[in-house]
């Protein structure tokens, strides 16, 4: 555990356990453990997707974003069938990343760093922020004005060994290939497939030393 502002404790969804299940996660009374993070399954019932993200130390809408004060306690580890060993990214998007990226300085958020490039002729902005020893990732358009919520949209995970997992998932998983992060490699569940509300990509650990 770090001991950085903000631990990201829970993230709700709106889907059914049976559906993480099938993803190869093992589900214990509705709830997925991931490292010091819990995903909380409240079924598909009602709104889809992620509904809010629980952190240590912070209970409040943050640019339309539900962020909702801590109300479970450090998970015990679990050993997933699909390798699944950490928590990565918790991903945002935003029409408007300057309006974001200020209100999450306003609270107190660690920056971490920014990236930016060129996709389908426009220039995308990433911008990281520390959620304990999870990384928020919000991204948008590099200069995007638009008046909108940011809204909590997917899941960065750490699997011990993508080729383990790719076997495991068989088509339910994309093909892996290399990361933006240096030495790492990345693959795409197939969560509509499953019936999952949430984009969720698995990478490969970060190498010995490197967070980048």
């Amino acid at each position: 555990m770090t001991d950085r502002q903000f631990q990201l404790r829970a993230v709700s969804i709106g889907d059914e356990p049976s559906a993480w299940s099938a993803a190869g996660f093992v589900v214990e009374d509705g709830q997925v453990a991931i490292a010091n993070t819990v995903i909380e399954l409240v079924g598909s019932a009602g709104t889809r997707g992620i509904l809010s993200a629980s952190l240590g130390g912070l209970d409040t809408e943050i640019d339309g974003m539900p962020f909702v004060g801590a109300t479970v306690s450090c998970p015990t580890a679990v050993t997933h069938p699909n390798g699944v060993v950490g928590f990565d990214h918790l991903v945002a998007t935003s029409p408007h990343i300057d309006r974001t990226t200020a209100a999450l300085a306003v609270v107190g958020l660690d920056r971490r760093r920014t990236r930016t490039f060129e996709a389908g002729g426009t220039t995308r902005r990433q911008e990281f922020f520390w959620l304990g020893d999870v990384i928020l990732e919000v991204m948008g358009e590099h200069d995007g004005r638009g008046s909108g919520p940011a809204v909590l949209w997917g899941l960065a995970l750490t699997c011990r060994d993508l080729d383990d997992a790719a076997a495991l998932l068989g088509d339910t998983l994309g093909t892996v290939k290399p990361a933006i992060q240096r030495g790492r490699r990345i693959a795409t569940v197939r969560t509509k497939e499953l019936d999952i509300s949430v984009p969720i990509a698995l990478m490969s650990p970060h190498p010995r030393g490197d967070e980048s």
